[in-house]
């Protein structure tokens, strides 16, 4: 089970790598997460590394892989990613034999060039935050927030991938139609209600066959892991595109994702119960599982930074928005997205993305967008240095973060996602 905790997860594990054992470090031994590298203005191939304090290991330089592809890597079996990480954690820790060979596979993160952490084929933008789909259908649609199959069926849509990158990533302001309510005819034009969604991403690891629905029981055998991820929102074009078949213009110009995959191996000292509240329906048969009941939901602790342009020019560091709870925010768990994604037969292959959809708590300062945390606009924010925001401006740069916390647990973080508005071209 990935959910299985083992000696890699042991609070007394410590690294030989001094920066790994740090009071509040994101990448301590217990974590081990996957990226993509190569060393800062090369042009040479990226590699497959492993983060691990303020380093990372080049995998194929310590012997632990054959080879530079990540999608190969996801298409191992559970069994293969265990073997791997205890191999991982053997060799890292305090007094390992492989500290003297591996040492020379190191490179600071602060001396690389990192990327998506795998190629992706397909991307599927779910709408698990229950919160975030009431409060915005409140705004959308007074009078039924929820449409009536959302406590039935995981929604989602196919999303683009080929404008998937990087944090770091700096995007042009989208254009598009607009249609104001007491216009007779849309407009085009820049975005002015570009906004952000604080979103986890579940990379799909070994792959199914065409016809060939995956059950709840395996379900989490084929996630190799989670990242963080924010699929910009251009919020005027998404009012006037998305009926009758959904988002396209709005979400499409630019996505932003972590450049690590903490594995879902790691993350199992933070899992928690899958409860539906009282009187909702209990998920039918194919979506759900004892395993998924026990433990099936995810304790992350994710956070929205902005730092405007403006804040940045005066040295001003980055402000936080808003901080939530994925267990509190999601509304179905990564196995149901998995189960269902595939329950008609759908083939999934290495690398594929699910995005979470936006992961909003139960109030306001848990929001995990602007267009909740400013009531559509109607309220705006009031930023420490006297600027007010309902939606985003150009030169914001917008940043998530994410981290697990427990007691008996040694805390382990998703990194940074960050990305930039430049002005429309």
């Amino acid at each position: 089970m990935t959910n299985a905790i083992n000696a890699t997860h042991d609070p007394k594990l410590k690294s030989w790598v001094a920066s790994a054992n740090a009071a509040g470090c994101d990448f301590p031994i217990q974590n081990l997460p996957f990226g993509r590298f190569r060393p800062a203005g090369s042009n040479e191939p990226f590699r497959i590394g492993v983060a691990i304090g303020d380093q990372v290991l080049d995998l194929k330089a310590a012997g632990l892989v054959h080879t530079d592809d990540m999608n190969v890597l996801l298409a191992r079996s559970a069994a293969e990613r265990q073997a791997l990480r205890a191999a991982l954690s053997d060799g890292l820790q305090e007094g390992s034999t492989s500290q003297a060979e591996w040492s020379k596979a190191l490179h600071a993160q602060s001396a690389v060039e990192l990327t998506v952490p795998c190629r992706i084929g397909d991307y599927t933008d779910f709408y698990t935050g229950i919160h975030h789909a009431t409060t915005v259908g409140k705004l959308f649609r007074p009078d039924q927030p929820l449409m009536p199959n959302y406590k039935w069926v995981p929604i989602g849509y196919h999303g683009r991938a080929s404008s998937i990158a990087v944090s770091g990533q700096r995007f042009k302001r989208p254009q598009g139609q607009t249609k104001a309510p007491d216009a007779e005819t849309p407009t085009f034009g820049p975005s002015k209600r570009l906004d952000y969604e604080l979103e986890l991403g579940f990379i799909v690891g070994r792959g199914n066959g065409l016809g060939e629905p995956i059950a709840m029981a395996e379900a989490e055998q084929h996630l190799f892991g989670v990242t963080l991820f924010n699929d910009w929102s251009a919020r005027d074009l998404q009012a006037w595109e998305y009926q009758p078949l959904g988002p396209f213009l709005s979400k499409n110009f630019a996505s932003t994702m972590s450049p690590w995959i903490v594995t879902m191996e790691a993350l199992a000292p933070f899992r928690a119960k899958f409860e539906r509240p009282a009187g909702d329906p209990q998920p039918l048969p194919y979506l759900d599982s004892p395993a998924n009941r026990e433990s099936g939901a995810l304790d992350i602790t994710l956070e929205v930074w902005l730092q405007t342009a403006k804040m940045r020019e005066a040295g001003e560091p980055a402000v936080r928005l808003t901080r939530g709870n994925t267990a509190e925010a999601a509304y179905w768990t990564p196995a149901q997205l998995v189960a269902h994604h595939t329950v008609n037969g759908c083939n999934l292959q290495p690398g594929d993305l699910f995005g979470s959809g936006t992961l909003s708590g139960p109030t306001q300062d848990q929001s995990g967008s602007l267009l909740e945390l400013t009531v559509g606009g109607k309220q705006p924010i009031t930023l420490p240095n006297g600027e007010k925001r309902t939606f985003l401006e150009d030169g914001d740069t917008l940043s998530l973060r994410g981290y697990c916390e427990r007691t008996g647990a040694v805390r382990i973080g998703l990194g940074e996602v960050s990305g930039t508005v430049l002005a429309a071209g």
